[in-house]
């Protein structure tokens, strides 16, 4: 399952589990200090508490000195210690009585300590007060009695027992956080040691794991695109033999071209001899000598009749040939594009505008397939026009032959010379149409060879690109393979 993890998963996944070791280590001491400042408060609630106590027994010491100084002496000056202390106390013995809100046993102790307070203070009232109207013996009767000292003792006892208590919770509380301290220094330093190695262990093991499987990624994409690049190189090779082939192409076609011009022109000049051959068998009924001269004038007319057909049957011939060419190279074409189609598909994005490229040859090479086709019909019915033709020009020349033997059948022998030469003339007009349609055609196939050589100057180009786009993959997956596993890339 871990391997079906992405890049991003993983790294979240051991982020997300060292912030979790971390996050525990953070909530333990976070409540440890808290424990720490709380334990802190009552620590300073309990030293308020004694020195509460410790004041409120000043107070009523104070306050028993005041009595003592006035009962001696009867001065009033020494009551302002007595006088001082009574609000004093009441304050103090409320102050102890709300800090302690939070311990009964506390509160028993206050409760029990009133009233002996409450005594105190109306023993110490009642001596000064006797003192005042009976003099100093009969306050001296009230102080032997030890009513007041026994009231103190007894407050004394609870004082002390009360501040006994607080120095047992101050003790207490002083365990409480040194225990804490401990616990929450074994946790930062064991728990973030632990966070460490866990840190570091989830850090190798996904280093390990990315590195294994880009390194294998990388391998394969290295693979693919040696593979690719050895594609590339095979294509660009083969661009630039169709190029050259395209080149020698463009030149026989031009040839084809020019020499088709030519059998264009001596078809009209034998369509022209034709009908002045004609007319010439029209008015060859005048003298004999004339007729003569007519007729060694279409003996040359029909050996140069002959000759042309001869000359444009192996035009015809060659062209016939050339068009194998054509056809052949408009296959190959076909062939190759469809190949360079199915590269393209193999190279994905790289390989959209090769791909653009090759339907185009693979259109043109289609286009110049059917042009040939129309070009090898119209060659097959000048064949046929020549064969008639020579034919023709062969009955010609023996009714010549036969007219120059037998003088005496001029007439019908000129009648059957201008129905020949009547039948040539339309031949030579039907060569004339055929070589002008087939010029034409051959300048439609110029002009795709040359659209199909501009295509194939556009794949070389394709190819060159493919291949420098190949080589720059080649060397980014080796910089990767360096960054992921130094010691394979080496």
């Amino acid at each position: 399952m871990f391997k079906n993890w992405t890049f991003g998963r993983r790294l979240a996944a051991g982020f997300g589990l060292a912030g979790l070791v971390l996050l525990i280590i953070a909530a333990i001491s976070y409540r440890n200090t808290y424990n720490l400042v709380d334990n802190d408060k009552w620590v300073d609630h309990s030293y308020q508490v004694r020195t509460t106590l410790a004041n409120l027994q000043s107070y009523l010491k104070d306050s028993e000195a005041g009595q003592r100084g006035y009962l001696i002496t009867g001065d009033e000056n020494y009551l302002e210690p007595y006088q001082a202390s009574l609000p004093q106390i009441r304050t103090l013995f409320d102050t102890l009585k709300q800090l302690t809100s939070d311990n009964p046993q506390q509160q028993q102790r206050l409760t029990e300590m009133l009233p002996l307070i409450d005594a105190k203070l109306a023993e110490l009232k009642q001596t000064i007060d006797t003192r005042r109207t009976q003099g100093l013996d009969a306050a001296t009767k009230l102080v032997v009695t030890n009513v007041g000292k026994s009231y103190m003792d007894q407050v004394r006892e609870i004082i002390a027992a009360a501040d006994h208590e607080e120095i047992d919770l101050l003790q207490q509380r002083s365990t409480e956080a040194h225990n804490a301290a401990d616990l929450t220094m074994t946790i930062i330093l064991w728990g973030g040691l632990l966070g460490v190695i866990a840190v570091g262990l989830i850090g190798w093991f996904i280093t390990s794991s990315l590195s294994q499987q880009i390194g294998s990624a990388v391998g394969q994409v290295q693979s693919s695109s040696a593979e690719l690049q050895a594609a590339a190189n095979q294509q660009a090779t083969g661009a630039k033999e169709q190029t050259t082939a395209m080149n020698e192409i463009t030149t026989t076609i031009s040839e084809l071209l020019a020499t088709s011009r030519q059998i264009a022109e001596s078809a009209q000049r034998v369509s022209h001899t034709a009908e002045q051959t004609a007319s010439s068998a029209r008015t060859g009924h005048g003298t004999v000598d004339i007729t003569q001269e007519s007729i060694i004038g279409i003996r040359r007319q029909v050996d140069q009749i002959v000759t042309h057909m001869l000359e444009l049957g192996k035009k015809s011939q060659e062209i016939g040939a050339v068009l194998d060419i054509v056809s052949e190279l408009a296959e190959q074409t076909n062939i190759l594009a469809i190949n360079a189609t199915i590269e393209a598909a193999g190279a994905g994005d790289a390989g959209k505008r090769f791909a653009v490229v090759a339907d185009e040859i693979r259109k043109l090479a289609d286009r110049v397939g059917g042009s040939t086709k129309e070009i090898r019909t119209l060659i097959d019915d000048v064949r046929g026009a020549v064969n008639t033709t020579v034919m023709a020009t062969e009955t010609g020349s023996k009714s010549v032959d036969a007219g120059a033997r037998q003088f005496n059948d001029v007439a019908q022998a000129f009648k059957q010379i201008a129905g020949l030469v009547t039948t040539t003339t339309e031949a030579a007009r039907e060569i004339e149409l055929s070589t002008k349609q087939q010029a034409t055609a051959v300048e439609q196939v110029n002009i795709a060879i040359a659209s199909v050589a501009q295509a194939s100057v556009e794949t070389e180009t394709s190819a060159s690109q493919t291949l420098l786009t190949v080589s720059q993959l080649a060397g980014l997956s080796k910089d990767l393979l360096r960054i992921i596993r130094p010691h394979l890339a080496s």
